[in-house]
C-alpha cells in the first residue's frame, strides 16, 4: 500500500541508496542503468519513483514500473498508477471524506477491531477555509479626494470617513488628515482577514493613516458568525484533527487552501519511516496547480478520487503526453511579471496542449522568480494543460531560503534531487530531456503594453505610444479615433495652478492612478513602482503638482510591504498617496480636477489623458472632461505620471530634467529585474512566511475555543441536519460475499446521450419542492434554513435525496425536463428518490439505462455514492466517462457497456421491463455477461472493469468496504 516503509522482498530494494551517513534511505531509479531515464521528462520521473517504491504488486506492479519508463512509445496509451505523496483538503470536499472515515471506525469497532486502527493511508491536509462569509464589513472609501501630485496636506481638498460609530471604547489613531475610529479602519477591506497580516516587526495599521491601531473588530465578529453558523461542521473537524492519524487539519482564519499549500505545507522532499521522496499532492482545488512551480508535481482531483488516494488507491492515468516549453531569449528591461505570465499563457493556449504535462526548460526558465512561475502554473486552466511543471533549480532553492526551510533541510533537499536526476540546471542544454513535442517562446519578444485610449482590447505596444497617439488624434471618432483637425493639433494652452504656470497640450496626462487590483496585485508590479518611484526623486524628478495622483493598494498588506521595503515614502513625494481601500478611479471616483486644468482642456479642446492601472477605463469613464484613458502596468503609471504625457517616445526622449539640467531616460532609472525579486524576497516573502509559520504554531483562541469530543468514535448527534453516520457500512461481514446476480431489476432510470455529473450529483441551491427539502423540513427547518448541497455533503440524507434532483434530467420515462421518474409497479410519476426509496422497501433490486457518455463532465463526490445508496447495482450505457466509470466501481455499482453497434433503441428495450443479469463465480477485466428481460429479450454486454484490482473492489461491494474487511 502507498506511503507504508518497504519491506525486504520489495521488488527494487536493491535500487535503495542512502544520503546523510546511511541515516536517510531513498529509492534510486537511476541506479536501474537504464538509458531511458536520462531521456524522460522530469515530471514523468517523478511518476516512475512514486511507482516504483509503492511496488506492491496489487495496486502498483512491476509492469507499470516498465511502461512508465518506456514513456517515448506508452504515451497516451498505457495506463499507469500513480501514489501521490499526500492529498490536499478543503472544508467542503474534505467533510464528506472523513464522516465515512468515522463511519468505518464505527463498523469495525462492531466487531471488535481496534478503531484507531483505521486512518487514511495517505497524509492529508484538511484546511478549513470554505465556512467564512462576510456578515461585517464596510466599503471603502469612495469618492474621496485625492490632494494632487506634491501638494501639501493643507492643499488639498479634506476627507471624511463614513463609518459606524465607534464601539468597545472606539480607539482612535492619528494621522497627517485628521484621525479615524477603530471601526473606520477595521471596516474597510483592508482590515478583512485575509489582508490584515503584519510584516514582520511592523505593527498592525490603520490603512488610512498608517498609525498603529488595536485588534480587528471586523474579523472577530466574522468568526463569532462562523462558529454559530458552523458549529457543528468545526466540531466534527476538530475531533478529526484529535482522533486520526496521518490528518493535519488547518483551522479557520489562517488562510487559503492554495495559498497554505504553496507558502507552508508544500515541502519539495518528503521523509517518512527513514525514506525521503519527492513531495507531489492531488487536491480538491483547483488552484493545486500552482504547487507545480515549486518543483511539486500536483493537479486536481474531485472529492471521491481524493478520498479514494486517502485509503491507499492510487489515481490511474494514461501516461501523459509532455509538452516541452522551451524558454529563451533575455527579458525586455521594462516588461514586467505580468506581462511574462500573460505572454506565456496566450502562446501556451494557441498551441493546443489540452489534457498534457508541459514542462518548462531552457536558459530563459532561470529569468523566472519563484511567484512568475507558480502564477504560470496556477493558469493551467486556461489553457487546459494538467500541469506546468518547473523542476526544482538554484532559483528554486534561494526562494526556500526565505520561506520555511532550514538550511539542514535544504542541503538534504539539493542532495537527494540532484542524486535522482529531478535537479535542473536551466543553462545546460545536456540535461534537456525528450518530450512530446517542444514550443519555443522567446521571452525578448515580449514587449510592455497599454491599452487604450477608450477600450481594454485595444493594446498598445510602449514602444510604438508616441505614433499610436498621434494617429488617434488623425483618426475619425471611433473606437481609437478623436479626428483633431491638422491645424489645432499642436495647440498648447498656458493655466495658473499654484501661483505658477503650466501648459497642457493634447496627451497631457492629468489623471494618473496607481491601483493594486486583479494582475495588477502581483507584489513584483507594485515594488517595481515603488522602486521608480525612489530613483525618480534621488535623480531630482518630480509629477507635475496638478496631475490628479492616487495610491491604492488592494490589500492592507500592500501597504504593508510598501512601508516595509522603504518606497512608500517616495510614491507619497511623487503625489502617489495612499487614498484608501476600494474601486475609486476606476468606477470614476475620482476627486474633481482643479478648475484651471479643466477651463485649460475646454478652451484648447484638448484630448487629455488618464493613465492607470485598474481594469476599466471606457471613455469619459474616469473624469468627463479626460477623453483618452490608457491601462498600464503600476511602474507605468508613475513613468507617464513623470513625463506629464503619453506622447513621449521613452527610448528617444528623457523623462525630464534633474536640477542642473541633466537629462533623465526612463531606462536610468528602470529597476532591474534582479533588484525587485531581491526586495521581494528579502522583505515581502520572508515576512509573509514567518508570520504564517507563527500562525500556524500558534493557533486562535476561536479554533481552541471549539469544544469536541476525545473519543476514538465519533458521537454523532441523531439531531443533526448536517453531519450524519452514512449506511456505506451496514451488513458488513467479515468474509468476501461470493458475487450476487441482480435478479428482476427495474430500471429506475431510462437516460439518453450525455448524462453530466451535474444532472447526477447534488449541487447548488436545495429547491423548496424537492426531496432534499421535505426532508430537511421534517427536522423543523425553513426554506431559509436549507442551506445548500455543498454545505450539506456531511448529511448522506440529504445527497441521497438530492442524487438525479437536476431540473435539466432528461428521463425518457417523463418526456420532459426535471428531477422525476416513473414507479413501474405502481405507474406514478415521482421524485427519483421517493421511487428508489419504495423500491428498496420492496426489495427490488435496480439498474440505470443510459446513452452515450454516461458521468462526463467534472468529478463530484456524491456521483457514484449517491445512486449506490438509491438501490442502483448496475449502469448499462453506450459509453462512459472514463473517471465516472472507475467511481461507480470503487462504490461496488457495475458499468456495463452495450456491445458495438448497439443500445436501449436497437434492442427495443421500453425500460419498463425486469432486468436479470447473471454474474459467474470469478470475475475478469472485460468479461462479457448476459441480460435477460421479463420480456424474453436476451442480449450481452461487456463489464467494464480494467483490471483484476477492480474485479476485487467491486467483490468487496467498492473500496470502503474493502478498505474495513481488510482490518477486520
Amino acid at each position: 500500500m502507498a506511503h507504508t516503509s518497504p519491506v525486504k522482498e520489495h521488488p527494487y530494494s536493491h535500487l535503495i541508496d542512502t544520503l546523510k551517513d546511511g541515516q536517510i534511505k531513498f529509492f534510486n531509479p537511476y541506479k536501474l542503468n537504464d538509458p531511458r531515464y536520462d531521456k524522460l521528462p522530469l515530471s514523468i520521473r517523478v511518476l516512475l519513483e512514486a511507482a516504483i517504491r509503492n511496488c506492491d504488486g496489487f495496486y502498483t506492479k512491476q509492469e507499470d514500473v516498465q511502461n512508465i519508463l518506456h514513456w517515448q512509445q506508452e504515451q497516451n496509451k498505457a495506463e499507469v498508477p500513480f501514489s501521490p505523496a499526500r492529498v490536499l483538503l478543503q472544508d467542503f470536499t474534505g467533510i464528506p471524506a472523513m464522516v465515512d472515515l468515522a463511519a468505518m471506525r464505527d463498523a469495525v469497532a462492531k466487531h471488535g477491531v481496534d478503531p484507531s486502527l483505521v486512518n487514511p493511508k495517505c497524509p492529508t491536509d484538511l484546511i478549513v477555509d470554505h465556512s467564512l462569509q462576510i456578515d461585517y464589513s464596510k466599503c471603502a472609501i469612495q469618492n474621496a479626494p485625492n490632494p494632487g501630485g506634491g501638494e501639501g496636506p493643507s492643499q488639498g481638498p479634506s476627507r471624511s470617513v463614513h463609518s459606524r460609530p465607534p464601539s468597545r471604547g472606539g480607539a482612535q489613531c492619528g494621522g497627517q488628515r485628521g484621525s479615524c475610529s477603530k471601526a473606520a479602519c477595521s471596516d474597510s477591506p483592508g482590515g478583512s482577514p485575509a489582508s490584515v497580516q503584519q510584516i514582520e516587526n511592523t505593527p498592525l495599521l490603520c490603512p488610512f493613516h498608517l498609525q498603529p491601531v488595536s485588534e480587528v473588530e471586523t474579523a472577530l465578529r466574522n468568526q463569532e458568525m462562523e462558529l454559530i453558523r458552523n458549529k457543528e461542521r468545526l466540531q466534527f473537524f476538530k475531533w478529526c484533527s484529535k482522533a486520526f492519524k496521518n490528518v493535519n487539519v488547518v483551522p479557520p482564519d489562517v488562510g487559503a487552501v492554495h495559498q497554505l499549500n504553496l507558502e507552508y505545507l508544500s515541502r519539495v522532499v518528503q521523509v517518512s519511516d527513514g525514506f525521503i521522496y519527492p513531495d507531489s499532492v492531488v487536491g480538491t482545488d483547483s488552484h493545486t496547480t500552482m504547487i507545480n512551480g515549486l518543483g511539486i508535481l500536483g493537479w486536481g482531483v474531485g472529492g471521491i478520487e481524493s478520498e479514494a488516494i486517502m485509503l491507499g488507491q492510487p489515481i490511474s492515468l494514461t501516461l501523459p503526453q509532455v509538452v516541452g516549453c522551451k524558454l529563451v531569449g533575455s527579458i525586455n528591461p521594462l516588461t514586467t511579471s505580468i506581462d511574462i505570465v500573460l505572454g506565456i499563457t496566450k502562446h501556451l493556449r494557441q498551441a493546443g496542449i489540452a489534457g498534457k504535462f508541459v514542462e518548462f526548460f531552457g536558459p530563459g526558465v532561470s529569468q523566472l522568480s519563484v511567484p512568475d512561475r507558480t502564477t504560470i502554473a496556477n493558469m493551467c486552466p486556461e489553457y487546459n494543460a494538467t500541469v506546468s511543471f518547473f523542476p526544482v533549480d538554484q532559483v528554486t532553492l534561494k526562494h526556500f531560503k526565505k520561506t520555511n526551510f532550514t538550511q539542514e533541510k535544504l542541503e538534504l533537499l539539493e542532495s537527494y534531487m540532484k542524486a535522482v536526476k529531478l535537479f535542473r540546471s536551466y543553462d545546460d542544454p545536456s540535461e534537456d530531456p525528450q518530450y512530446s513535442e517542444v514550443i519555443e517562446f522567446n521571452l525578448s519578444s515580449m514587449v510592455p503594453y497599454v491599452s487604450g485610449p477608450k477600450r481594454p482590447q485595444d493594446r498598445v505596444a510602449v514602444s510604438s505610444m508616441k505614433e499610436d497617439f498621434q494617429s488617434c488624434l488623425d483618426e475619425k471618432v471611433g473606437f481609437k479615433g478623436f479626428h483633431i483637425a491638422k491645424e489645432k493639433q499642436e495647440i498648447r494652452v498656458p493655466f495658473l495652478h499654484g501661483g505658477q504656470e503650466y501648459q497642457l497640450s493634447h496627451g497631457s496626462v492629468v489623471i494618473a492612478a496607481v491601483i493594486s487590483c486583479t494582475n495588477n496585485c502581483n507584489p513584483s508590479v507594485m515594488l517595481t513602482a515603488g522602486l521608480l518611484a525612489r530613483k525618480a526623486v534621488e535623480a531630482g524628478l518630480l509629477v507635475k503638482p496638478y496631475i490628479r495622483t492616487s495610491l491604492a493598494p488592494g490589500s492592507g498588506m500592500v501597504t504593508h510591504y510598501l512601508n516595509a521595503s522603504g518606497v512608500l515614502p517616495y510614491f507619497n513625494k511623487l503625489g502617489f498617496e495612499v487614498i484608501g481601500y476600494g474601486c475609486a478611479t476606476c468606477v470614476g471616483n475620482t476627486a474633481p480636477l482643479p478648475e484651471a486644468v479643466v477651463d485649460a482642456i475646454k478652451q484648447g479642446d484638448l484630448v487629455a489623458c488618464g493613465v492607470l492601472s485598474g481594469n476599466r477605463h471606457f471613455e469619459g469613464r474616469l473624469c468627463d472632461c479626460v477623453r483618452a484613458n490608457y491601462l498600464a502596468s503600476p511602474p507605468l503609471v508613475v513613468a507617464y505620471a513623470i513625463a506629464g504625457t503619453v506622447g513621449v517616445d521613452f527610448e528617444k526622449e528623457p523623462l525630464g530634467l534633474t536640477s542642473d539640467g541633466k537629462e533623465v531616460y526612463l531606462r536610468d532609472i528602470w529597476p532591474s529585474r534582479e533588484e525587485v525579486q531581491q526586495i521581494e524576497e528579502d522583505t515581502v516573502f520572508s515576512s509573509i512566511f514567518k508570520d504564517l509559520r507563527g500562525r500556524m504554531e500558534k493557533g486562535n483562541t476561536f479554533w481552541k475555543n471549539v469544544e469536541c469530543s476525545d473519543s476514538l468514535l465519533f458521537p454523532w448527534d441523531h439531531k443533526s441536519t448536517y453531519i450524519r453516520s452514512p449506511s456505506f457500512f451496514s451488513k458488513l461481514s467479515k468474509e468476501v460475499p461470493p458475487p450476487q446476480s441482480i435478479e428482476n431489476a427495474h430500471a429506475l432510470l431510462f437516460l439518453g446521450d450525455k448524462v453530466t455529473t451535474d444532472h447526477i450529483s447534488p449541487a447548488g441551491s436545495i429547491a423548496r419542492v424537492s426531496a432534499a427539502a421535505k426532508y430537511l423540513m421534517s427536522k423543523r427547518l425553513t426554506p431559509r434554513e436549507f442551506n445548500s448541497y455543498g454545505a450539506r455533503r456531511g448529511n448522506d440524507a440529504v445527497m441521497t435525496r438530492g442524487t438525479f434532483a437536476s431540473i435539466k434530467l432528461q428521463n425518457r420515462f417523463i418526456g420532459k425536463p426535471g428531477p422525476k421518474t416513473l414507479h413501474i409497479p405502481s405507474g406514478q410519476t415521482l421524485d427519483v428518490f421517493e421511487a428508489a426509496d419504495r423500491y428498496q422497501r420492496d426489495g427490488i433490486p435496480l439498474i440505470i439505462l443510459a446513452g452515450k457518455d454516461y458521468g462526463s463532465g467534472n468529478s463530484r463526490d456524491w456521483v457514484a455514492k449517491g445512486p449506490y445508496l438509491l438501490g442502483v447495482r448496475a449502469v448499462i450505457a453506450e459509453s462512459f466517462e472514463k473517471l465516472h466509470r472507475n467511481q461507480l466501481v470503487g462504490m461496488g455499482i457495475m458499468p456495463l457497456q452495450f456491445l458495438s453497434g448497439q443500445n436501449a433503441d436497437s434492442l427495443e428495450l421500453s425500460g419498463k421491463e425486469r432486468f436479470s443479469i447473471t454474474l459467474p463465480e470469478s470475475l475478469s477485466p472485460g468479461q462479457e455477461l448476459t441480460v435477460k428481460t421479463s420480456q424474453g429479450k436476451s442480449f450481452s454486454v461487456t463489464g467494464l472493469f480494467d483490471s483484476d484490482t477492480d474485479v476485487i473492489l467491486f467483490q468487496h461491494g467498492g473500496l470502503l468496504r474493502y478498505v474495513a474487511r481488510t482490518l477486520l
